[in-house]
């Protein structure tokens, strides 16, 4: 598609081209994720999650077990693992072939799926903020790496959050941890801007007013404002009135140069990309 960087990463053995953009399916196996529809726990409603991405057509499913919505409780890594377990077996058992992305900010959960389950990508909210070897960890693995831009921690990123000049402080941060990884012989690296991670309502916009800046980095961009409160609370909604909000933001991303949203709905999410793409050419 015309504006994106023509990017592949590698996955499970192939390479998956990212000049076409791509849909990542949010499968969360937690009890207290903000929007009550992804929650899914038991194994039947799982494996029904799983089933309902595959067949809506997700590129890649992102599992994660620990909730990061603003003042989440801690979940040790056993639990987080556990939970992890249960949905990846039932991965494994519906969707061999499947992309999957572990989202964890721990190093050793993140060993642990790649190395026992396979997992293709890591998916990191904190870019090794939250734990200092995960860096060395993802580049030994060798796959895919997808850092996040956070202020602070899921249990005070919303506490007053402040910058000097925020696409600014975004693209420093990005260009440090770009560079360590790069030192670590690290291939490929997506690049999440965080909305909602550390940033008002008025930053969340001003960021995706200015989303293709991070073209200057040259490298995948992952967009997920999917039913956050960029949306709901502009719009004075509920996350489960949101999906319509979501799909304009997801139209204005793909235009600004985004290669991944990470989305709770991927049928729509697929159709707002079949227009664009006929849109762009």
């Amino acid at each position: 598609m015309k504006g994106l960087i023509p990017y592949s990463i590698q996955v499970n053995g192939r390479l998956m081209d990212l000049s076409v953009p791509r849909v990542m399916g949010i499968l969360n196996v937690t009890p207290d994720s903000f929007y009550a529809g992804s929650r899914k726990q038991t194994e039947w409603d799982i494996a029904e999650r799983v089933e309902q991405l595959m067949e809506e057509g997700a590129d890649i499913i992102d599992i994660g077990a620990y909730s990061s919505r603003p003042n989440a409780k801690d979940v040790a890594a056993e639990e987080e693992m556990e939970r992890l377990e249960k949905g990846l077996r039932i991965i494994r058992q519906l969707a061999p072939d499947a992309v999957v992305s572990v989202d964890t900010f721990r190093a050793s959960v993140a060993q642990r799926c790649v190395g026992e389950y396979g997992v293709a990508m890591i998916n990191d909210i904190s870019a090794g903020e939250l734990d200092s070897c995960m860096f060395e960890t993802v580049a030994r693995l060798g796959v895919p790496y997808i850092m996040m831009h956070m202020q602070g921690t899921p249990q005070n990123m919303q506490v007053a959050p402040h910058y000097d000049n925020l696409i600014q402080d975004i693209m420093t941060y990005f260009a440090r941890k770009i560079q360590a990884l790069r030192e670590l012989g690290q291939k490929d690296i997506i690049v999440d801007p965080g909305f909602g991670f550390g940033k008002t309502l008025e930053h969340n916009y001003e960021l995706m007013n200015c989303l293709e800046r991070l073209k200057i980095l040259e490298l995948p961009v992952l967009v997920g404002v999917s039913r956050k409160s960029m949306v709901y609370k502009f719009l004075d909604i509920t996350p489960d009135e949101s999906l319509n909000g979501t799909s304009v933001l997801h139209t204005i991303a793909l235009l600004k140069g985004a290669s991944i949203l990470r989305v709770h709905d991927v049928r729509a999410c697929r159709e707002v990309v079949r227009i664009v793409e006929k849109m762009l050419g």
